[in-house]
């Protein structure tokens, strides 16, 4: 088998998936360690039998469902390559839209908050680009937080990653900055039987109250977190801004407004805490 023999039966093994092409290339590119120009520019080069096998395993992995995250045990986000596993979500370019609002901030040297990191994926890009910034990243599962920490040091930024509840890990500590992508789907909802979210851990998807209880949860406690002035920011489904705009207000941040996407939904809504 060639790369572009490879190519044509994987693209035609994943026909009818979400992008089977692009699955193929990256499929075939870790089993072959080629890049992407070399699949295309070298299509006559023949795979070892040992690089075949481990093309044709991913591929049967990939036809079963499992997302080409958790098959390349990587995923980028916002430029930079995180290693992910079952632990966590995978990392979304929806969420990037939380990072654009951080970074849209004054500059200044702050201390910003990352809740439920995951693989550390927002606090790692955050710090990344502001390198005057420094960060907290929390996650209540140990694996997650452990595998944030791993991604810290792969991209060595000011990141410390503690491993608790929410905010239970910062008692006593105020920072300009808090930002969350927490769990906010109803458990009744349809969508976690379908696509990758099926092999995700449930408990980083869903949240009672519709999908809400832990967007409360967050808005009740930041501001004994928040100096004055400082910002919260929070991810949330594409059907709940409105809530969260209302959960903020009747807090007493002023400022709020919500944020679309790059598909052009509701996904981020933000307000400015001032102590009265």
């Amino acid at each position: 088998m060639t790369l572009s023999e490879a190519l044509a039966w994987g693209r035609a093994a994943l026909a009818g998936g979400e992008s089977p092409a692009i699955d193929t290339q990256l499929l075939l590119m870790q089993a072959t360690g080629v890049s992407r120009t070399a699949l295309l520019a070298f299509g006559d080069r023949p795979l070892s039998p040992e690089q075949q096998a481990a093309f044709e395993a991913a591929i049967a992995r990939r036809q079963a469902g499992e997302p080409v995250a958790h098959i390349l045990g990587e995923q980028e986000f916002y430029g930079l390559a995180l290693e992910v596993t079952p632990h966590t979500l995978i990392p979304r370019p929806d969420t990037e839209t939380l990072v654009d609002l951080a970074l849209a901030l004054p500059e200044e040297a702050l201390r910003f908050l990352d809740l439920g990191t995951g693989t550390g994926a927002i606090a790692i890009a955050i710090a990344h680009h502001r390198p005057r910034w420094q960060g907290v990243a929390i996650d209540r599962v140990a694996e997650a937080a452990a595998l944030a920490a791993r991604n810290v040091a792969r991209h060595q930024v000011a990141v410390e990653v503690l491993a608790g509840s929410w905010f239970e890990p910062v008692a006593g500590k105020r920072f300009g900055l808090i930002l969350s992508n927490p769990p906010y789907i109803d458990p009744v909802d349809p969508h976690l039987g379908q696509g990758d979210v099926r092999f995700e851990p449930l408990s980083a998807l869903i949240a009672e109250e519709a999908g809400l209880a832990d967007l409360k949860h967050i808005i009740e406690q930041a501001p004994a977190y928040l100096q004055s002035p400082g910002w919260l920011m929070l991810e949330h489904g594409y059907d709940q801004g409105q809530a969260v705009r209302e959960l903020m207000q009747l807090r007493g941040f002023v400022a709020v407004r919500t944020q679309h996407d790059l598909g052009g939904q509701e996904r981020v809504t933000l307000g400015r805490w001032q102590d009265n």
